[in-house]
């Protein structure tokens, strides 16, 4: 049996993430001691390796609980694992895509700066303030955009 404690310092999870976890289903409750401490199996610290790893990856909470259920069934085809891991990948390519587009715009940005102008006369400062100044559009990449919409198969 793991305290909630070990199970932190063994996945790297942060105490209060796993309380979340368990909050939202996707960790199972733990038993109590009579102390009300949480006590959890060997298999909890499985799954939230499991967790862990699919956060890493990036992947969404619903996306990892779709996950846990499918591994929850080892008799049941993969295809829906396959495709929640196909649409992840897509949504990352998108972003790289999306990520690679700044870059050209903020380096484009920097490079037309001559630093020894004062904050008036400022180039970066003048494309911050005028969306027409940037060379492509990038409205919407990479940090305000959301997630893809989900597979169904």
């Amino acid at each position: 049996m793991y305290s909630i404690g070990d199970l932190a310092r063994r996945t790297g999870v942060k105490v209060p993430t796993i309380r979340y976890y368990e909050d939202v289903g996707l960790l199972a409750p733990a038993d109590r001691t009579e102390g009300n401490q949480r006590r959890y199996e060997p298999a909890a610290l499985e799954r939230l390796a499991f967790i862990r790893h699919g956060r890493d990856l990036g992947l969404s909470i619903e996306a990892i609980r779709d996950l846990i259920a499918l591994s929850d069934h080892p008799e049941s085809p993969c295809a829906r694992a396959d495709a929640i891991a196909a649409d992840h990948l897509a949504h990352v390519r998108q972003k790289i895509a999306q990520l690679k587009r700044l870059e050209r715009e903020l380096a484009r940005i920097v490079a037309a700066c001559d630093a020894g102008h004062r904050a008036g006369d400022c180039s970066v400062l003048r494309a911050l303030s005028d969306h027409g100044l940037c060379e492509g559009e990038h409205e919407g990449d990479a940090f305000s955009a959301g997630p893809p919409a989900r597979a169904t198969v």
